[in-house]
């Protein structure tokens, strides 16, 4: 099982939102490449970043601090946020972005998604934000009238990496993953899903562990780190373990 740490990129920023509310960021550094060779330097080999900015305007905000964050990161970045079209995806893996994250555009036009994953095998992430377990997009600010389940299963035969399910509702939070949630989504489909969205220390890493052969990939954790609830290399080695 992997664990993504967070940098989620706001004006130049290292930050973190309660509940996918930028209204409510908290500022955890001003060098977001930085950020990224300290979790290099307590083992990460993988990162995920989202220009939260990007996700509102639809197109890429933070463009100069995620291209700080590939020049120093030794290992593999994940991206999301407001990506698009396909200039951009096949922007950002030419920049060297290993996985390309997509969330509005998974519930607007999945053709184009499916269209992706088919030209970038193995490097497309379909995001799926649930809050009350619906589906959220442009950055969260909008929810839909369709079921997580309902959404992930569309791409069940599209040759998408996985699906990055995060529960709006714990976000940020420190709340504890919504492990019942996430386990569910992973048996009901066929692709591996990520965990995403309060995680608060390390019983939350040992719990997912034991679900991994159900179809847990990873999780991915933010202010756990940065307020020091989750020693990082701790949570690498236990998730390696499984």
């Amino acid at each position: 099982m992997i664990v993504f740490p967070a940098i989620d990129l706001k004006a130049g920023q290292v930050v973190r939102l309660a509940e996918g509310d930028m209204a409510r960021a908290t500022v955890y550094g001003d060098d977001p490449a930085a950020q990224a060779m300290l979790f290099a330097e307590a083992g990460s080999q993988f990162l995920h970043v989202v220009d939260l900015d990007g996700s509102f305007a639809g197109r890429a905000e933070n463009r100069a601090a995620v291209e700080s964050i590939l020049e120093s990161f030794p290992g593999h970045v994940q991206l999301g946020g407001g990506i698009r079209t396909r200039e951009a995806v096949a922007g950002w893996f030419d920049l060297g972005v290993s996985r390309v994250v997509m969330g509005s555009a998974a519930l607007k036009d999945p053709q184009f998604v499916k269209d992706m994953a088919k030209e970038f095998p193995g490097g497309i992430v379909v995001a799926v934000d649930a809050k009350d377990g619906m589906v959220a997009t442009e950055g969260w600010a909008d929810v839909s009238d369709v079921a997580v389940v309902d959404l992930a299963r569309r791409f069940e035969d599209a040759g998408v990496a996985s699906l990055l399910f995060t529960d709006i509702g714990r976000d940020g939070l420190l709340k504890g993953v919504n492990i019942d949630a996430t386990v569910d989504l992973a048996r009901r489909v066929d692709i591996p899903v990520i965990a995403s969205g309060g995680v608060k220390g390390l019983d939350d890493i040992h719990i997912l562990t034991i679900h991994a052969h159900e179809g847990i990939e990873g999780v991915i954790t933010g202010r756990a780190l940065y307020e020091g609830r989750l020693d990082l290399a701790a949570a690498i080695a236990m998730a390696a373990r499984a």
